[in-house]
């Protein structure tokens, strides 16, 4: 979950580290230096990179071979594409054809040998638009193909213009999860004004957006704070949040998940499926805000909290060919569904549970702009109480700020919080003087209800700050705990009165860290603080441990996998284009996955990598471990996925990767609330490579204190003992 804007797509992610760049040349060559936060440092650090970096980075972790491989899509669009052309050509008309995000141009190989007399083919991304015209010409199709790498809104019409006459077909895919997220209704707005014919055809020829409200407390859990209980010697207290958080609509970007991944049992329907509002891509398009209700007689009486909603696209005018993102429960053909991670769905959250009873009849409200949608609920429908439009919800409370939805979920996880209070209390004593050194963290109202006699927690952006103070005063614990706000290297003695530390505490969670091993900025924390901690003092967790453990996806080896052939036509050089930017060094490295939404099965037992002693500061020297991994059953070796386990002390550990021992029939187990990294073997996966029976992966991972940097190296051993 979390894969937008402030919950970053994974294949983007490493990316956003990036925060400025400054160029210069450098013998003839043009060169990049990137600015970046260590997320495990701590530290500033700037990287001479080539001057195509960014864009190896864009196509490294873009979906274009998701899109590629996903059959149902290429199969409806090229069905689409001939049923346009036909009713074109019918008409005695010349067949020609704008294709706005044309990628690969596979849309527009699809459109001429549809019959198509001509195609433009819009790409505003330089590097895929000079991919495009050698795919093109590759195929045989130059003489009926033109790409233009403009943005769509910048081509022109015109005896002198990118294009001499508007066209008559109109075929695009500039659809995301949310349908309109990647500017699709702009987009469409401007083609028909400027650059196709008045009732053109469009493919697709329709959208609609559906939605089914739900109360959920697994759902709802990832975006408001739930009261927490602490068993305590003097019995139960309950941390409770502020009222500022309870009143926060929560933050407007969109979660987008793999909702088949979601049991039924974690939500209960409280409406039907409802089409909520169609866009009709033929005609002209209004990019202007907008609101659409359906009244519905809820299914049962509940809380509702959380709106379901996917969309369908309709590549004809009649509606036969239909290609759509809904989950399992409401698919007309569940053994048809499509994996795509391109196209998922969608989870919003209302701005406030509300209660709803069977047989009152209620309205459910989409409301859009021109990149975004969101949902209010409402008693009866806007137009009849004069609210035709609702502001989009923005965070107020500065919480959806700090914390991303899996650490909501995180926090709220009562089980966690029970397991870090029995390990609290192994190591507090009445005279305890804490310091807590995570982001946001709730560590220090819990060692204060068990009893610690003095605790100061550090947080060092203003966001966090502001939080806890918010959450502290709403429990009354404003002149309880001390609240440091700066960096902690910056720590000095009277920032802790004048105290030594007794109980240096972390979960880790820092909201820099993207890769499991990025939270052991902790290790670094902990080192920089060192002359602050007392004779004896307690570091909890105690110490860490890298694992690993080497599986067989079910279907996330797509995004990884060349495709050679789509639809007839040769894209290999697309697929050479993804391999080249992901031998660029970070590329090549483990990259973050919630991979509770991506089923797999464990190929080899887990097995412990590399241990780090929070005991002791940062060591100087390199921690190196290399060995091998014993592959138990038959399988798909598609890489290795490695998290972190920290080790709270002897006898208690959290586990940010598996929550159970790996089982031989079923898939792996793993926390949700986490991103667990994954290593595939090959830049490349072959798909039609044959199960092979069990084998050996050879390891080097190793740890480089001075920069932080975890560095590996995975070789999978045929029978014979042959690398590859």
């Amino acid at each position: 979950m979390d894969h937008k804007i402030s919950d970053l797509s994974t294949r983007s992610e490493l990316a956003s580290l990036l925060f400025s760049a400054k160029t210069k040349e450098l013998v003839g060559t043009m060169k990049v230096f990137c600015g970046r936060a260590n997320p495990v440092t701590g530290s500033v650090e700037w990287r001479e990179e080539d001057e195509q970096y960014d864009y190896h980075q864009e196509i490294a972790r873009s979906s274009y071979a998701d899109m590629l491989h996903d059959k149902d899509r290429n199969i409806k669009y090229y069905q689409g594409i001939r049923a346009a052309v036909s009713r074109v050509k019918d008409r005695g008309q010349k067949a020609l054809v704008l294709d706005i995000g044309t990628g690969t141009g596979l849309l527009s190989m699809m459109a001429v040998t549809a019959g198509a007399d001509f195609c433009y083919a819009i790409e505003v991304f330089k590097p895929m638009a000079d991919a495009a015209v050698k795919i093109v010409e590759k195929n045989g199709f130059s003489d009926k193909i033109k790409v233009i790498n403009k943005h769509s809104t910048e081509v022109t019409v015109g005896i002198d213009g990118d294009m001499p006459c508007r066209a008559n077909i109109l075929v695009t895919e500039l659809f995301d999860t949310e349908l309109i997220g990647e500017g699709a209704l702009p987009s469409y707005e401007h083609a028909h004004r400027h650059l196709v014919q008045e009732n053109c055809e469009a493919v697709p020829h329709r959208a609609t957006v559906y939605a089914q409200l739900v109360e959920s407390k697994k759902m709802w859990s990832w975006n408001k704070l739930f009261p927490i209980r602490v068993q305590t010697r003097l019995g139960e207290q309950v941390i409770v949040p502020p009222s500022e958080l309870e009143r926060c609509p929560g933050a407007p970007s969109v979660c987008d998940i793999q909702l088949n991944q979601v049991s039924p049992t974690d939500f209960t329907a409280l409406s039907n499926v409802l089409p909520m509002f169609s866009v009709d891509f033929s005609k002209q398009v209004s990019s202007s805000a907008a609101c659409h209700s359906r009244q519905f007689d809820p299914l049962a009486s509940g809380q509702a909290q959380v709106v379901l909603s996917w969309w369908d696209i309709e590549m004809d005018p009649e509606g036969k060919i239909k290609c759509t993102m809904a989950p399992f429960w409401a698919h007309t053909d569940p053994q048809e569904l499509q994996w795509r991670d391109h196209w998922m769905q969608c989870v919003y959250f209302l701005p406030q549970e509300e209660p709803v009873t069977q047989g009152s009849a209620v309205c459910l409200v989409a409301h859009h702009d021109d990149y975004c949608v969101w949902y209010s609920l409402q008693r009866t429908s806007p137009e009849k109480n004069g609210r035709v439009h609702a502001l989009r919800p923005v965070c107020d409370c500065q919480a959806h700020l700090l914390w991303n939805r899996p650490r909501f979920g995180e926090i709220n996880d009562q089980e966690r919080t029970d397991q870090y209070v029995q390990a609290l209390r192994t190591v507090l004593k009445p005279d305890s003087v804490c310091l807590c050194v995570s982001d946001g963290s709730l560590l220090c109202m819990l060692v204060h209800h068990l009893g610690a006699e003095q605790v100061f927690t550090i947080e060092s952006s203003a966001a966090s700050h502001k939080l806890m103070k918010k959450i502290f005063k709403a429990n009354h614990l404003e002149d309880k705990i001390n609240v440091v706000e700066k960096r902690p290297e910056l720590l000095t003695s009277a920032d802790l009165e004048g105290k030594k530390v007794s109980v240096l505490l972390g979960e880790p969670f820092f909201t820099t860290s993207l890769l499991p091993w990025h939270n052991l900025y902790f290790w670094y924390v902990r080192t920089a603080v060192d002359q602050h901690l007392g004779p004896g003092a307690v570091v909890m967790p105690q110490a860490a441990s890298l694992h690993a453990v080497v599986v067989e996806f079910r279907d996330l080896w797509r995004v990884r996998s060349p495709c050679g052939d789509c639809e007839g036509f040769d894209v290999h050089i697309m697929d050479d284009m993804i391999k080249h930017a992901l031998d660029f060094r970070e590329s090549k490295e483990a990259e973050p996955h919630p991979l509770w939404e991506y089923p797999c099965r464990s190929l080899s037992e887990p097995q412990q990598i590399l241990t780090f002693d929070f005991q002791q500061p940062v060591p100087p020297q390199l921690l190196h471990a290399e060995g091998s991994i014993k592959l138990r059953r038959p399988g798909r070796s598609h890489g290795a996925v490695l998290w972190m386990e920290y080790h709270l002390t002897p006898d208690s550990t959290v586990s940010t990767g598996l929550l159970k021992p790996a089982d031989d029939k079923e898939d792996c187990c793993w926390n949700p609330h986490c991103k667990q990294a994954v290593y595939f073997f090959s830049t490349t996966l072959d798909p039609t490579a044959s199960l092979g029976s069990p084998q050996t992966v050879s390891y080097v991972v190793e740890f480089h204190p001075r920069t932080g940097d975890v560095t590996m190296d995975f070789t999978l051993s045929d029978a014979l003992g042959n690398g590859h």
